[in-house]
């Protein structure tokens, strides 16, 4: 341990003290600023793949894989030569190189000021007081996980990341409202509209949702009853498995664990997630999990995946959730059909609806004469003619 940092026992367990004016900067050579008393958690700088920027982050430590269950600076990674310190009257304080800084603990945090830094075997960093009270602690501002141990009380939310490894707020949240309803709803970017249409609804309302020690996630009701996120209890050990609940950047709420024992890189695996099928989710504005002119299909382990219509490709080849583009600029010959029929042809795709994206409704009509009068509309758009069946 480093200059004072301290190991005690207190009321979070075994815990890592922290104490004024200790410092850390984001450096490729570093090793975590603080490691938990377990060696379970880490917490300090990630670099950010492709980048020469780093992320201020909570991590699995004791795995191949350095999953991040906590970060602060998502919208805003740290430049190298960055630091993080801990201060009395702003708690942690986050500037980049030249000074400027990035990020702090003001949000939430009493104008009692701050004594310490608490890093316990839960994962959770606190902030106390000079009288061991918790002032702030990365427990009440989860980003997009939650840990054993951690509660979500009402207004408190994840916010999914926009993709795997970008970090920046993505298109995806879940809400514990006011009234107790358990929600999840996308959001429109880059504006930050709120589809007030959810993807996701609890059955029943509660006073907050609980992720307790043994492994058990749910609503707890007023009457003290517990509702399961998974409908029903899913048991998994604790003592052999690393836990964790994350909403995904593809906006699906996942219980994943992972075995303690195992050095394998892929060990994450899928315990249930929810919804059961996020690609039935049509908001009225914006255009759902996937992005426009694609459609979305379930994968492996209920997770969604992306395609774009035939002769259309990827806005952004890196952002596999992103809209799609024409391969050809679409546009109109003022000619007769016959010879309109070789610039365009239709696609039937199974399975398929293009939800409140009905040009004109015919019926009854069969293929040939839908096909037909799509040809002799200068209206018509599109490039292709879709046959669609409720999936």
């Amino acid at each position: 341990m480093g200059p004072g940092l301290r190991l005690v026992n207190s009321k979070y367990f075994t815990s890592i003290l922290q104490d004024i004016g200790d410092s850390f900067t984001a450096d490729t050579g570093n090793s975590p600023w603080l490691l938990s008393p377990s060696g379970d958690f880490a917490f300090g700088f990630l670099p950010i793949q492709d980048t020469d920027h780093f992320l201020l982050s909570i991590w699995y430590a004791n795995i191949y894989e350095k999953t991040v269950v906590w970060y602060a600076n998502g919208d805003c990674p740290a430049p190298k030569g960055s630091k993080v310190e801990l201060t009395a009257n702003d708690g942690l304080v986050l500037t980049s190189p030249n000074g400027y800084k990035l990020w702090n603990t003001t949000e939430g945090l009493s104008s009692v000021g701050v004594s310490r830094g608490v890093f316990n075997d839960t994962g959770n960093f606190v902030l106390e007081d000079g009288e061991f009270k918790s002032r702030w602690e990365t427990f009440n501002f989860p980003s997009d996980t939650l840990l054993p141990s951690q509660v979500l009380r009402k207004g408190g939310s994840l916010s999914s990341r926009l993709k795997e490894t970008n970090f920046s707020k993505g298109r995806f949240e879940l809400l514990l409202q006011n009234n107790g309803s358990l929600v999840m709803h996308s959001i429109n970017l880059p504006s930050g509209y709120v589809n007030v249409e959810n993807y996701y609804e609890s059955e029943t309302v509660g006073t907050q949702l609980v992720f307790d020690g043994s492994g058990d996630l749910y609503l707890l009701r007023e009457n003290n009853e517990k509702y399961y996120v998974s409908k029903e209890k899913v048991k998994v050990s604790t003592t052999n498995f690393y836990l964790r609940a994350t909403l995904n950047f593809d906006g699906v709420f996942t219980l994943l664990k992972h075995p303690k024992s195992s050095t394998d890189s892929g060990g994450w695996t899928i315990v249930w997630s929810q919804p059961e099928n996020i690609c039935h989710y049509f908001p009225k504005l914006g255009s759902g999990v996937c992005g426009y002119n694609s459609y979305c299909t379930l994968g492996e382990n209920k997770r969604p995946t992306r395609r774009c219509r035939k002769s259309y490709s990827l806005v952004d080849p890196d952002d596999p959730f992103g809209s799609c583009k024409p391969d050809l600029i679409h546009g109109y010959a003022e000619d007769e059909l016959s010879e309109t029929k070789d610039l365009y042809y239709s696609k039937i795709l199974n399975g398929t609806y293009w939800h409140q994206n009905d040009y004109t409704h015919l019926k009854p009509f069969i293929e040939v004469q839908c096909i037909i009068a799509c040809m002799e509309d200068c209206m018509y758009y599109y490039l292709f003619i879709f046959w669609h069946i409720d999936i």
